[in-house]
């Protein structure tokens, strides 16, 4: 068919990119309270110039005393501007970037073919490469949301992609380092990602990048990079580092009480051989290595995948099991033959670091940069296999039946990926996100004097915070009327009240009945007694319940 050329190919999967990422994205699945946190600081410093708790155009928010990188806040503002304070103007953005960066992935293996790093040019390899990422669940699943990791991925490829062509046009160096520099300002484990990445590039391609004709203009950029850099050196001096240290392995007292109890089963526990053979380096290393190839076990990539609901889709590892055998393929062609392949294995190789320096492994959120080297893998493995089966299979209909095995096979796997998201994820995994708290928030509005005092549960993630987005409540009357707790043992603060909504456990029969008295108790089925006088069940838009609203 001469009308399915590779443009027609690449127009018809970036639709379908669309299609999956932009589908029911301002229902599906519920805000949840990181995003709320974006788009109501956005809305504050549209209204006021400052963020929630005050700080005027900060460059890392607040927010829960987890000062997150403020890149994407401001990618969402002109969103949040124009379309109001919404699902779709905090999950417009990430969708976007999810159906570009599958543009960006084709131009990027593309760029690699012209440098003739993998000569299979004759067999579609830039368009397979795009289709997998336009259909990854790996990757769907955090372009439908306000996840700043999706931002942070996509400026990761641009800026590897515009680096690539800046040394055959060195005037696209500038471009490069502005990409890169936004991957820092947008999402933390980019901070170990991008620079890494970068060391790669310089020693792969230092001869180019010296040379007479590029060695000025690169050196420019660089510099360029330094200095946009100034503003995020100076905000991560201090609290905004805060997150990194808090989630850090080197934060978790686990490995120190491990060199402990290790060192009190000798005789001297002080010894200087117990003090070679159980140290925190050592400790550190051994706990550091055990999440890393984390990442890389079989479970993880193909079967469950992360260990964190909201990261995840039921039954499904982060890539499809048919990924399996088509990775072994490529690994083993690269094997026979395997320059030009530095950069995408270094990739991969990096790409799992930050998440393994956190206590929290494997981590999808964290190292989702993996998914772009591993769908450049998976496509090289699928172009292995066409090409073969066209060079060595002569019968036309024994040909024509693979080629129908190899679609029944995919396209079975996209449609049951499919399914568990929309049907299963919410129900499998009711916490998930903030599923119910929406509609308690309409009910309120609709039904409660914004006078009465509401004691609202704490069971689920920052309550606060979804009130603030769904009430639309005025920042500039929040900043100044509200208090931050002290960091929680993860490095999380809270705010327990604000207007007439005071945020808490409910414990209906010991305490809150008598101390509240007059109030609306709002808490979870397992909160609230049989006997108490419920006026309202509180369903999510998966029919779960989640809240009881009860008149004290």
């Amino acid at each position: 068919m001469k009308f399915l050329n590779k443009n027609t190919l690449l127009i018809l999967i970036l639709a379908l990119a669309a299609v999956l990422r932009f589908y029911k994205l301002d229902t599906y699945p519920a805000l949840n309270a990181d995003e709320a946190a974006i788009s109501y600081n956005v809305y504050s410093l549209i209204q006021t110039g400052q963020d929630e708790h005050g700080n005027p155009w900060p460059i890392h928010f607040q927010s829960f005393n987890d000062y997150k990188p403020g890149g994407y806040f401001y990618i969402v503002l002109p969103f949040v501007w124009a379309f109001g304070l919404n699902e779709w103007s905090v999950r417009l953005p990430g969708a976007i970037f999810g159906v570009l960066t599958v543009l960006f992935v084709y131009l990027l293996v593309k760029e690699l073919q012209k440098w003739q790093q993998f000569k299979i040019l004759n067999y579609k390899f830039e368009i397979i490469a795009s289709f997998l990422l336009a259909i990854s669940p790996w990757h769907i699943h955090f372009s439908r949301g306000g996840w700043e990791v999706n931002a942070a991925t996509f400026f990761i490829v641009v800026g590897v992609y515009f680096f690539l062509r800046a040394i055959r046009n060195n005037k696209y160096f500038a471009l490069s380092a502005i990409f890169f520099v936004l991957s820092l300002y947008t999402y933390h484990a980019a901070r170990i990602v991008t620079p890494l990445l970068g060391v790669v590039l310089l020693i792969i391609y230092r001869k180019d990048l010296f040379s007479s004709a590029n060695r000025k203009l690169f050196l420019g950029s660089v510099i360029l990079g330094a200095v946009l850099l100034v503003p995020l050196l100076t905000s991560f001096v201090g609290e905004a580092s805060a997150r990194a240290s808090g989630v850090s392995i080197f934060s978790d007292r686990g490995y120190i009480d491990r060199i402990e109890e290790k060192r009190a089963r000798h005789e001297d526990p002080f010894s200087v051989l117990n003090r070679i053979l159980y140290n925190k380096p050592k400790e550190l290393a051994i706990e550091f290595s055990k999440n890393y190839f984390e990442h890389f076990k079989g479970e993880f990539l193909f079967i469950s995948g992360d260990d964190i609901e909201r990261n995840k889709v039921p039954e499904l590892g982060q890539l499809y099991l048919w990924q399996f055998p088509i990775l072994i393929i490529a690994l083993y062609a690269i094997s026979k033959k395997s320059k030009g392949w530095g950069l995408v294995l270094a990739w991969l190789v990096i790409s799992p670091i930050p998440a393994a320096l956190t206590f929290q492994s494997p981590h999808a959120l964290r190292a989702q940069s993996m998914i772009i080297p591993l769908t450049i893998l998976s496509a090289y493995g699928l172009t292995v296999i066409l090409k073969f089966l066209n060079e060595n299979i002569r019968k036309r209909g024994i040909l024509t039946t693979c080629y129908i095995l190899l679609t029944t096979v995919l396209g079975w796997s996209f449609a049951h990926y499919l399914h568990q998201y929309y049907v299963h994820m919410a129900k499998t995994y009711p916490y998930s996100s903030q599923y119910g708290v929406k509609e308690l928030v309409e009910y309120m509005n609709e039904n409660v004097n914004n006078t009465e005092p509401i004691v609202v549960t704490t069971r689920y993630d920052q309550p606060y915070i979804l009130f603030l987005f769904y009430t639309k409540f005025d920042p500039k009357q929040f900043q100044g009327h509200h208090i931050l707790t002290a960091r929680d043992k993860y490095g999380f603060s809270t705010v327990p009240a604000f207007n007439n909504y005071i945020f808490k456990s409910i414990n209906y029969k010991d305490e809150d009945r008598d101390k509240f008295p007059g109030a609306i108790l709002v808490g979870t089925d397992e909160e609230i007694p049989d006997a108490a006088n419920v006026i309202k069940n509180i369903y999510g838009s998966n029919n779960y319940l989640y809240f009881q609203v009860v008149a004290n």
